[in-house]
């Protein structure tokens, strides 16, 4: 078979209605990965859905216990044609957020995939069994038009706990380093800059989740009898967070502002356009890091966000003054600044403005990460989805958002790339979180567009050594 009727195989797979059964089945495990202990689902997903699937097409997998008591496994499996060529790993999780199942619209369950128009409903069809479907239904086509040959190795890695901030997987990667040997990590997670606009990205931003917190006494006292002479909480909390963020969201802690944008990141963005698709917010202008655009803001600047807050009893006010407060919080931040040393910053800065009682308290934390913009993986890359779908490609330094991508870039010492299949407005962790069939379709043909190239003699940048 030709390149062309690979992709021929690839939209038949869609249009024959096999990718929807195959998304369907997935869809209705119930992989809910942000509960304290993993549910049975997880397991039950790796081992009689995603196991099985992947043998058919040659794999050797095996499940990995994670190592932190109570998590979800992890799946490798490995396709070696010869251990002499390239290896290819690619990564997916099976995990979802939880169901909201309340909160979805009439007719609408999070386990059952539903269609509506160019809309498939379903937790999961985002982010992210939608995505790694996409990403298998492509190799398939790939290596069936092949003949059973790609020409290099695969390896695939499943986890089942990335909506919790993927447990144990560093631990897993280090010790299994050997296994995981590869040269390229090829994945697909994350949305696309627009619906319509093939996207890659080459990193992430890293995120640092974490509370401040004012506890001034054991309890509350009435507002009448005692405000003027407590100190309130609420109100200390709100002064040490203007002290750190101001009015229009620009950080102020000198030492969680990153140094500025390199000229290659800011010469990627320069063309990258947030926001104006039919279900996407309107950007508010006036917000932000002043003198950057929008796509600055979002992929090649820092942010800290207050998530929740909480002091007395917001449901229903009481006259009384809170005898703590707390602000849960996060920092977004881009590889090259010194977010991964929030806490020590933050607590300097605290102390230097008079807030010594504010507790600082990270909850969570992953890395930044950012693959050079000269690597020739990339072009390479943009060069395949041209050929497939005949669109110029927007490249991304890095997703706004986060994924372990350091597991990948500074454990197995691999350039990254990411070719994601979903879009901004997909109500990923929300209710109602869907995935776009038109996008879906053609995403199934960049993927296998890409595994056919990998294995065109000397076509990729590891057969002409130049990586």
């Amino acid at each position: 078979m030709s390149r062309t009727e690979c992709l021929a195989e690839a939209a038949r797979y869609f249009d024959s209605g096999d990718f929807f059964a195959d998304l369907a089945r997935r869809v209705a495990y119930r992989t809910e990965g942000d509960l304290d202990i993993a549910p049975p689902a997880l397991g039950d997903y790796l081992q009689d859905e995603i196991q099985p699937s992947l043998d058919r097409l040659g794999f050797t997998s095996e499940v990995w216990q994670n190592p932190v008591s109570g998590k979800g496994p992890l799946l490798l499996a490995r396709r070696i044609e010869d251990p002499t060529l390239p290896t290819v790993l690619t990564y997916g999780h099976g995990d979802v957020v939880s169901g909201q199942e309340s909160r979805w619209n009439p007719g609408l369950s999070p386990w059952t995939l539903q269609a509506d128009g160019d809309r498939w409903f379903g937790r999961g069809t985002a982010d992210n069994k939608g995505q790694h479907t996409i990403n298998f239904a492509g190799l398939k086509c790939a290596l069936e038009a092949r003949g059973g040959r790609l020409g290099y190795n695969v390896s695939v890695l499943i986890e089942t706990g990335e909506e919790a901030g993927s447990p144990g997987l560093h631990a897993v990667c280090s010790e299994h380093r050997d296994a995981l040997r590869a040269d390229l990590l090829l994945a697909c997670d994350g949305p696309r800059v627009h619906a319509q606009s093939p996207t890659l990205f080459l990193g992430s931003r890293g995120a640092v989740n974490f509370s401040l917190r004012h506890r001034a006494r054991d309890k509350a006292y009435h507002s009448g009898n005692w405000g003027g002479v407590l100190v309130n909480p609420a109100t200390v909390l709100a002064h040490a967070f203007a002290s750190m963020v101001d009015r229009r969201g620009s950080i102020l802690v000198q030492g969680l502002r990153p140094d500025g944008i390199p000229d290659s990141v800011r010469a990627a963005l320069r063309e990258v356009h947030v926001g104006g698709g039919d279900d996407d917010p309107a950007i508010d202008p006036n917000w932000g890091e002043p003198t950057l655009s929008p796509a600055e803001r979002l992929m090649a600047w820092n942010t800290i966000e207050i998530l929740a807050a909480h002091a007395g009893s917001p449901q229903r006010p009481i006259n009384a003054i809170p005898s703590e407060a707390v602000l849960h919080c996060q920092l977004r931040y881009v590889a090259g600044s010194a977010g991964a040393q929030l806490e020590p910053l933050l607590r300097e800065h605290l102390d230097a403005h008079g807030f010594t009682d504010v507790e600082v308290n990270v909850r969570s934390a992953g890395a930044a990460t950012r693959l050079d913009l000269a690597n020739p993986w990339i072009e390479w890359v943009c060069q395949s989805v041209r050929n497939t779908c005949h669109k110029v490609p927007t490249v991304l330094p890095n997703l706004a958002g986060s994924l372990p991508n350091d597991v990948f870039s500074d454990v197995l010492k691999l350039p990254t790339v990411w070719v994601p299949h979903s879009y901004p407005a997909c109500a990923q962790h929300a209710p109602n979180e869907h995935l776009l069939a038109s996008t879906a379709r053609e995403g199934l043909q960049l993927m296998a567009g890409l595994y056919w190239d990998l294995g065109e003699p000397g076509s990729p940048p590891w057969q002409t050594g130049r990586v």
